[in-house]
């Protein structure tokens, strides 16, 4: 008789296919980077500070500041509550646990729709600034669209690989433009300040009851859009209980620093007597590079000219690596196709998520070629007035979603930290979503009609997932209790 074969004690296999993003993989320089280069601080100083100026002159430079100090406060509750919320899908969690399932599906399409719409627009935006600094170089014209498109490639098989990679590509270009920005401020400040010297006049309070500073809040505020980033991350962090805190006070923190300085810099350089009427002149938005090479020399002019370029394509795939994520996290808790909810074998990047990002953003380009709409007033404006009116409703519920989560349980958190500071954010964020709105038309360019149009589809997809969210817990209450609360320990 044959002795029974011994029962193998060897553990079991383990599964071979992933369950969730690389956990472990992203460190706090590494978030500074997605948050800051989502920023993009050359495309915002150079691009688009000009029109902040020429909106309200002298108030630019503390328009900037105040929306910092504002996210700062908002940070507060925003990294207490990153200590027991991890998501792909932040403020879509956040919102959910604090404020209720229904309220947390609806800001879900409001982020996706955000998130792409700003991606999008600045891609069309890249081949935008590409197209015209390729041909400033070179003397060689190549359409706007052929740019976009590489772009996109780029973009997409970036946001397919490991996000480390993506961390890397947007470190070396947040790296570049921070530099240029600083060698023209060190070109101003080794002339004195301009032609009137340093005027610290600029940066006094009362600048921001002059005209023109309602709409210039649309500006500075959108400058600081992506810092939800770190939260985005939270999943693939190293100690996201440490590492999301301070990522988040650092990006900002530094961003309204450097915004606030560039700003004043850039006023100085013109004189604060004139700074205005040059960004509402014929060569306004050429006015940063006109002065960096009147103080700093032609060769920093050309590099910025450049850069901008990488500042515009790193911004893209910043959003664009967060909109993939919402897409994974939608997908993965049944509020978009289960397809999206699932990673790589190899990367463990959201696949199917990015696939799908790259194909919305594809359309875009595509569209605002065959209608022939221009690429920055049109596409890159308008898509991006709406994205950071979504965002700023995010922001603004997410504050008191902060408050909810803490209000019968501070779990051991200050008050200030988990009550006042939410709702001072709150109602902070609230008054300038009122000055966004009131003011769109100032960013846009367009009519009323077309700025209600830009504003509509954020209400009506609010109610479209708050009524999906109830739908599912009709149907299904398990599934529905499981809304929000798919956390990285437990994927």
């Amino acid at each position: 008789m044959t002795a029974p074969t011994p029962k193998s004690t060897a553990p079991p296999s383990p599964d071979p296919t992933p369950k969730g993003l690389s956990g472990g993989a992203v460190g706090t320089g590494d978030l500074v980077f997605f948050v800051v280069a989502a920023a993009a601080p050359l495309t915002v100083m150079a691009g688009v500070a000009p029109l902040a100026i020429a909106m309200a002159g002298e108030a630019a430079p503390l328009g900037y500041l105040t929306s910092g100090l504002l996210l700062i406060v908002f940070a507060a509750g925003f990294t207490a509550m990153s200590r027991f919320v991890r998501n792909a899908g932040a403020f879509y969690a956040y919102i959910g646990r604090g404020l209720g399932r229904p309220t947390g599906a609806g800001s879900a399409y409001v982020a996706l729709f955000s998130y792409n719409a700003i991606e999008a627009g600045l891609l069309v935006a890249f081949g935008w600034f590409t197209e015209s600094g390729f041909e400033d170089l070179t003397g060689v014209h190549v359409a706007w669209w052929i740019w976009a498109l590489g772009g996109l490639v780029a973009i997409g098989v970036l946001g397919y690989l490991k996000v480390t990679l993506s961390a890397k590509v947007l470190g070396v270009a947040l790296v570049l433009e921070v530099l240029v920005l600083l060698v023209f401020e060190a070109g101003v400040l080794a002339h004195g300040g301009g032609p009137r010297g340093l005027d610290p006049g600029t940066l006094s309070p009362e600048q921001l009851g002059a005209a023109g500073v309602g709409g210039m809040f649309v500006l500075a505020i959108g400058a600081f859009v992506g810092f939800e980033a770190t939260a985005i991350y939270a999943e693939e962090a190293r100690e996201p209980e440490r590492t999301v805190p301070r990522a988040t006070y650092i990006a900002v923190a530094f961003l309204a620093l450097f915004y606030t300085f560039t700003v004043w810099m850039i006023i100085n350089a013109y004189g604060s007597d004139r700074a205005q009427a040059v960004a509402d002149g014929e060569g306004g938005a050429d006015m940063v590079f006109t002065a960096t090479e009147r103080f700093a020399g032609a060769w920093a002019a050309d590099s910025m000219h450049v850069l901008i370029i990488t500042s515009a394509f790193a911004a893209t795939l910043a959003f664009h690596n967060g909109a993939a994520r919402y897409f994974y996290a939608l997908g993965r808790e049944g509020l978009l196709p289960r397809r999206l909810g699932t990673v790589s074998t190899k990367t463990r990047a959201p696949a199917a998520a990015v696939v799908v990002q790259s194909a919305l953003a594809l359309a875009v380009v595509v569209v605002t070629m065959v209608s022939g709409a221009d690429p920055y007033t049109v596409t890159f404006l308008w898509s991006n007035g709406s994205g950071i009116l979504g965002v700023m409703l995010l922001q603004a519920l997410a504050a008191l979603a902060v408050y909810g989560f803490f209000r019968r349980d501070r779990r051991g958190m200050p008050a200030w930290r988990v009550i006042a500071a939410p709702l001072v954010a709150c109602a902070g964020l609230a008054v300038l979503i009122v000055l966004v709105c009131a003011n769109l038309d100032l960013l846009t360019g367009a009519s009323g009609g077309v700025n209600v149009a830009l504003i509509a589809p954020l209400p009506a997809l609010f109610v479209a997932g708050a009524v999906l969210a109830l739908r599912i817990g009709r149907r299904d209450p398990r599934a529905y209790e499981r809304l929000t609360t798919v956390d990285a320990e437990n994927v």
